[in-house]
């Protein structure tokens, strides 16, 4: 992902997320490019999680991006790398 994860970009990837068939089985975000997400788009990995049943990984989040997962405890239920 590149850019910010925010209001206009969490529904495009909301929509993505649903066109996931049963076949896939897990999921990796690279978030190399992620400039900035908020509570919108933090609801979406959060939600990818859940779909994958914990098959799920961020990579490459910035500290920037991090600290808002820390802040909020999500680091403790999703694998970053």
């Amino acid at each position: 992902m590149e850019g910010w994860l925010d209001t206009q970009g969490a529904p495009e990837l909301h929509a993505e997320l649903d066109k996931l068939g049963e076949d896939v089985k897990s999921l990796v975000f690279e978030f190399a490019g992620l400039e900035y997400i908020s509570s919108s788009g933090v609801r979406e990995v959060v939600s990818a999680h859940k779909k994958m049943n914990g098959a799920f990984m961020v990579k490459n989040a910035s500290a920037g991006i991090m600290s808002i997962f820390k802040a909020t405890g999500i680091d403790r239920k999703i694998k970053f790398e």
